[in-house]
């Protein structure tokens, strides 16, 4: 089959799509131009053309892994208990980790040395934070904790990101029930520690 040539917005999303394809299946280490180029069928300088260079790539990983992050914590449905909510919103978070461990780590390790997000890029995230803002602020609104929303938040989500971090490494438990009962205490003991007096 011959390598397709037109440099186009087709290309840009295939070639996303193939260097998202090549990174789960090949890990950090196999995401090259020429991979990608490869898995898109495109000629390596088509990509170049594309995305500029093997940081582009990265930067567009970046950038479309906190999109599908945002889609996903979007599409939760309400709960009128804004505790549980933000249980589900930990769960949901965590569950991401766990299924795209290479687009975690492209998102929140910077395992490149050639990538390091500018302030533009580092606002990829702004969307996912204020989720996480808006579940915390609904929370201490209805008087189940109480503190700054976007101090809780912070905390909340380097918090859960951590431990989702540290499972994905298999480094909080050796089965999956141990590992979802440690998860699960973490997170509610967290909120806990903002909880306010009347619903200890």
């Amino acid at each position: 089959m011959p390598r397709v040539k037109q440099r186009t917005e087709a290309l840009h999303e295939r070639g996303l799509a193939s260097a998202l394809a090549v990174l789960d299946e090949a890990g950090t280490a196999g995401l090259t131009t020429r991979n990608v180029a490869l898995r898109a069928n495109a000629s390596v300088p088509a990509i170049y053309e594309v995305f500029g260079d093997k940081a582009g790539i990265v930067r567009e990983i970046f950038f479309e892994g906190f999109r599908q992050l945002a889609d996903e914590l979007t599409a939760l449905p309400r709960q009128a208990d804004p505790l549980e909510a933000l249980r589900r919103l930990a769960e949901a978070f965590r569950q991401f980790i766990l299924t795209r461990p290479m687009l975690a780590e492209v998102m929140f390790s910077r395992p490149f040395a050639d990538f390091d997000p500018t302030n533009d890029e580092a606002r990829a995230g702004a969307k996912v934070r204020k989720i996480f803002v808006q579940h915390v602020r609904d929370a201490v609104t209805a008087g189940a904790l109480d503190g700054d929303p976007t101090d809780i938040a912070l905390v909340f989500f380097t918090f859960v990101e951590g431990l989702a971090a540290a499972e994905s490494a298999h480094r909080l438990g050796t089965s999956k029930q141990s590992t979802n009962r440690r998860f699960r205490l973490g997170v509610t003991t967290l909120l806990a520690g903002f909880t306010t007096t009347d619903r200890r």
